[in-house]
């Protein structure tokens, strides 16, 4: 991968070895309707929505009703599993080819499910795909001072065009220290946040990552980054490979 990755070893993974749900040991679902950014999809606990199949982790989006939404699909969570502070992430994938689907890699902080709201508490986007501009990657952090929603100020957001997502399986990867976040596209950097890029403040309304966060799976439909759905290109199908999470011997 790189040349620091002596420095970590692997302590936890699910490498989709088996079949039927995912384990629920490693994983489970936020359900419900109603989400954030104008979403238009119910997360279930549904197998039809999340399931291992033949070593791969599938996520889908399918046309059906559920409460008052149209769609369904699946979030799946490390929340009350496992959460970690610092380390090096990785997730091979391929892509859901579909105008309207929104999918996420993404870690939100323990904090949060005890009340401290957003964006104070902090995010982590290792990866989002935006079928508004097909074929880009974006990576974000959020916190209180620099998030999407105050556009007089700093975002740490990047995008950037990759081809073959959908055809293809690539290596989404994070690294993630006291000093910096980095993110990886098939092991080479793409961009790199730092807790010095504030001058003015490096405390947590700046730099919320020092503390536990938990992993978030996902595909949306619609909303801002997924667009417009486009039902005959349901259902949006996701395939995971692995997740493997390494930190630092000390």
């Amino acid at each position: 991968m790189f040349g620091r990755m002596k420095e970590y070893h692997l302590v936890w993974a699910d490498e989709f070895q088996y079949e039927g749900k995912p384990d629920p040991k490693k994983w489970n679902y936020d359900v419900g309707e109603k989400w954030f950014n104008n979403e238009l999809q119910a997360y279930t606990d549904q197998a039809a929505n999340a399931y291992v199949q033949d070593g791969k982790l599938i996520l889908r989006v399918l046309k059906e009703k559920y409460g008052t939404a149209e769609y369904t699909s699946a979030r799946l969570t490390t929340w009350e599993r496992q959460s970690w502070q610092y380390g090096y992430f990785e997730i091979r994938a391929k892509l859901p080819d579909g105008r309207g689907a929104w999918p996420a890699f993404w870690f939100m902080p323990d904090a949060h499910r005890k009340g401290v709201r957003w964006p104070l508490c902090g995010e982590i986007d290792m990866m989002e795909h935006t079928h508004v501009q097909k074929g880009d990657l974006v990576y974000s952090l959020h916190s209180l001072n620099h998030n999407h929603t105050r556009n007089d100020v700093k975002q740490y957001s990047t995008s950037v065009y990759r081809e073959g997502l959908f055809e293809e399986f690539h290596v989404y990867g994070l690294e993630w220290t006291p000093e910096y976040v980095e993110y990886f596209f098939d092991g080479e950097s793409v961009c790199r946040y730092c807790k010095t890029d504030d001058k003015e403040d490096q405390t947590e309304n700046s730099w919320p990552y020092d503390q536990p966060f938990y992993m978030i799976l996902n595909i949306a439909a619609g909303g801002f980054m997924g667009g417009p759905v486009c039902e005959e290109d349901l259902p949006y199908t996701m395939e995971i490979d692995y997740v493997r999470v390494y930190q630092k011997q000390s």
